[in-house]
C-alpha cells in the first residue's frame, strides 16, 4: 500500500456489547503500528469511548515513562452528522495507511454508515448462540440457520452495491470477518452446533471465521497503562498465558489479510514483538 491511496478502512463492529471489541481494535491498531502502518482511530462511542480512553492512557505512560511506542492518531467523535464523521475521517486520515473505526455495542447509525463502507468489516462475536443472534436465528431443535438476521441482512447488501461499484471507484471488495473472541472450553455438543451454524451462515453471506483473543485477565490490567502484548520490554515479567495471548494477536492480524506498506515509515519500521 502506498501514502497516495485512500487509507484502508477497518471497522470493529458489533451490536452487542461485552464481545472483546474494543480490545480487539485497540491491539490491532498497535500491531499495524508496530509493522509500520500509520493509523488513526475513531471511537463512534462517545460515552464509553473505550478505545480513546486506551490511546489517552498509553500517550501519558509514554509521556510519564520518558519512552517511544508505537502509536496511533486517535479522535472520538461525538456528533451525530454522518457527513461530519466524513469530513473529520478524511481529516485525520490524510497520509495514513489505515482508518479504523470503533463503534458502539449497540444499534447506531453512525455505526451502520461507516460498517457498509468499510474495506474489512470486523464482528467480534463470544462463542454463544446469543451472540450468534446478531447475524442469524438457529432452529431451536435442529440449530440449522433459519433466517439472517438484520445486521446480516443489512452487510449482504452493502457488500453487493460494494462489488458493483468495485471497477468504477477501484476499491476493494468488502472483506467481512467474524472473530470468535473470548473462546472457553464448552460442552463439545454445544460447540459443534455453532461451528456449524457460523459455517453455514458463512457460506450464506460470504464471512470469514478467523480466531480472536481469549479472555484473559492481562487484557483488563494493561487498560490504566494503555499498554498492549506488544509492548516488550514494558510489561515486567510475563507468564506463559500472556506469550500464549501474543500469538493469538499474531495469527488474528495474519488471518485478517490487511494490506501492510511496502514501504514502513523509517521511525515506525518495527519487527512485531515475537
Amino acid at each position: 500500500m502506498t501514502l497516495s491511496a485512500a487509507p484502508h478502512r477497518i471497522v470493529f463492529a458489533n451490536e452487542k456489547g461485552g464481545t472483546g471489541k474494543s480490545t480487539t481494535a485497540v491491539h490491532v491498531a498497535m500491531a499495524l503500528a508496530y509493522q509500520g502502518a500509520r493509523v488513526t482511530a475513531i471511537d463512534l462511542d462517545p460515552r464509553q469511548r473505550t478505545l480513546h480512553r486506551y490511546l489517552e492512557n498509553r500517550a501519558e505512560t509514554m509521556r510519564r515513562r520518558g519512552i517511544e511506542l508505537p502509536m496511533a492518531r486517535f479522535a472520538v467523535f461525538d456528533g451525530t452528522d454522518p457527513a461530519e464523521l466524513d469530513r473529520l475521517a478524511d481529516e485525520l486520515s490524510e497520509g495514513q495507511h489505515f482508518l479504523l473505526f470503533d463503534t458502539p455495542g449497540k444499534d447506531d447509525p453512525l455505526a451502520r454508515h461507516v460498517a457498509t463502507s468499510a474495506d474489512t468489516l470486523v464482528t467480534p462475536l463470544n462463542d454463544s448462540f446469543v451472540d450468534f443472534d446478531l447475524i442469524g436465528q438457529v432452529d431451536p431443535e435442529t440449530f440449522k440457520v433459519r433466517r439472517l438476521s438484520f445486521y446480516a441482512e443489512l452487510i449482504w447488501e452493502a457488500r453487493k452495491k460494494r462489488a458493483m461499484a468495485t471497477i468504477q471507484d477501484k476499491r476493494r471488495e468488502m472483506d467481512w470477518v467474524v472473530v470468535r473472541n473470548r473462546t472457553q472450553h464448552v460442552e463439545a455438543r454445544n460447540m459443534r452446533r455453532l461451528d456449524n451454524a457460523l459455517t453455514e451462515l458463512s457460506k450464506r453471506v460470504g464471512f470469514r471465521i478467523a480466531q480472536g483473543l481469549s479472555e484473559r485477565v492481562i487484557y483488563r490490567e494493561l487498560f490504566p497503562s494503555g499498554l498492549t502484548l506488544l509492548d516488550k520490554g514494558h510489561l515486567g515479567e510475563l507468564g506463559t498465558s500472556h506469550l500464549v495471548a501474543r500469538q493469538e494477536l499474531r495469527s488474528l492480524l495474519a488471518n485478517l489479510h490487511l494490506p501492510l506498506p511496502s514501504t514502513p515509515a523509517p521511525e515506525l519500521a518495527l519487527a512485531l514483538p515475537g
